[in-house]
């Protein structure tokens, strides 16, 4: 009678030790490949922004938006949740990575989401650096200063 006992609950702890190792490895695996859950999480933290376009880097972990007037957003899966960000003009630095294929960037507003991000070609990296070189200088920093002649208007 012992031994069954003893065999039951060795069972019920291989189980048990199982279905942990496969959850640990779903979480593992779960990211922002799915654009369809990053458009649905940025809209539901910033429901009057409309997206224009999303890149995500290579392993899944964050995703970098384009909204429609020319402002940049950000995301990043902090295992139970995701974290938004929307990127505020003049409040970022972007440095190339030295593979060439990612960005390091330091967020003012939010430095705990500062790092490198890497995405999976280098045409992908320029994109996001243009969308937040877009994003980099404020309104009122845009314009020229009256008098001044641009080398575009000069004939």
């Amino acid at each position: 009678m012992g031994i069954i006992v003893w065999c039951v609950l060795f069972a019920i702890v291989i189980f048990f030790a199982f279905v942990a190792t496969r959850m640990a490895a779903q979480n593992k695996e779960d990211g922002l490949h799915d654009t369809g859950l990053a458009i649905i999480e940025f809209g539901r933290a910033f429901p009057t922004e409309a997206i224009r376009q999303l890149q995500a880097t290579e392993n899944g972990q964050a995703i970098f938006v384009r909204l429609h007037d020319n402002k940049a957003g950000f995301m990043r899966n902090m295992s139970r949740h995701f974290a938004c960000h929307l990127i505020q003009p003049g409040r970022v630095r972007v440095i190339s990575s030295q593979t060439g294929r990612g960005l390091v960037i330091d967020f003012l507003d939010a430095p705990h989401h500062n790092g490198d991000f890497e995405f999976a070609s280098a045409k992908e990296s320029a994109e996001v650096a243009l969308w937040l070189l877009g994003n980099y200088i404020a309104e009122p920093d845009k314009g020229l200063p009256s008098g001044v002649i641009s080398v575009a208007n000069k004939q």
